[in-house]
């Protein structure tokens, strides 16, 4: 979600050595947490860890969401919960309490593809220690964590159907929100015009060109993110039928 800083705040800076321990930060939780669902998966400790996380993510994202309705914060363009990291992280805490294949795999695509693009070039203005800061990269970080624990850490694996679902339901957002944006003179998923701060999209053209290539381009890397899980879950149903014992 755009950043709005309040008078007397330092501003976030790109790169700058808060954002660059985040990264930090972020990429050594990212290897712990595959290892940790590696060990955790198919024992009883595997429901206690996802719903564990689950809180964790409530705990980071619902204050971030409150403070955009309170009234000196709120703002109808940028204070809804209608950008894709909003619902992003809704998707993940319902993923980890159910093991759901679906919001698993939305939680994978969406995460390591959209919300890792907000990791890298975020859309912040309030800089360290301020609490839109920690908020902020709390969501951020614990949506793609959620991501890897659940698809590469439980092998709760995508499939070309969850795949085919995903993008749908990615493009009925888009459709949505477009049309606010359009009615409320908005820019909520950065689909009516380029966000104000540099970003990939920058590289796709103007508007509606970008949009239309972006949407491609997700679409293609969405697959190339599910093939390979496809082939793993067809491995290890290969697998469990030939250690079945012969009747």
């Amino acid at each position: 979600m755009p950043g709005i800083v309040a008078a007397g705040e330092r501003r976030f800076e790109a790169y700058d050595a808060s954002h660059l321990t985040v990264l930090a930060v972020f990429a050594v939780g990212a290897v712990v947490v595959v290892w940790l669902g590696r060990r955790v998966r198919s024992t009883p400790a595997e429901v206690v860890v996802r719903r564990t996380t689950a809180v964790a993510v409530v705990a980071v994202t619902v204050p971030l969401q409150v403070l955009q309705l309170l009234p000196d914060e709120w703002d109808p363009n940028t204070s809804l919960p209608f950008q894709l990291c909003d619902l992003a992280w809704m998707v993940a805490v319902h993923a980890l309490w159910t093991g759901h294949r679906l919001t698993a795999t939305i939680t994978w695509l969406w995460g390591i593809t959209l919300t890792t693009q907000g990791m890298l070039t975020p859309d912040l203005a309030s800089a360290f220690p301020e609490p839109r800061f920690l908020m902020f990269w709390g969501m951020h970080v614990l949506i793609v964590w959620s991501a890897l624990l659940l698809v590469p850490g439980l092998r709760i694996l995508p499939t070309w159907r969850t795949y085919r679902q995903t993008v749908a339901l990615t493009l009925l957002w888009a459709v949505v929100v477009f049309a606010y944006n359009a009615v409320a003179g908005s820019n909520y998923g950065y689909l009516n015009r380029l966000p104000r701060n540099a970003s990939l999209l920058d590289h796709l053209g103007p508007w509606p060109l970008y949009v239309v290539l972006e949407i491609v381009i997700v679409a293609v890397v969405w697959a190339l993110l599910t093939w390979p899980w496809v082939r793993v879950g067809a491995a290890d149903r290969a697998g469990r039928k030939s250690d079945a014992p012969a009747v």
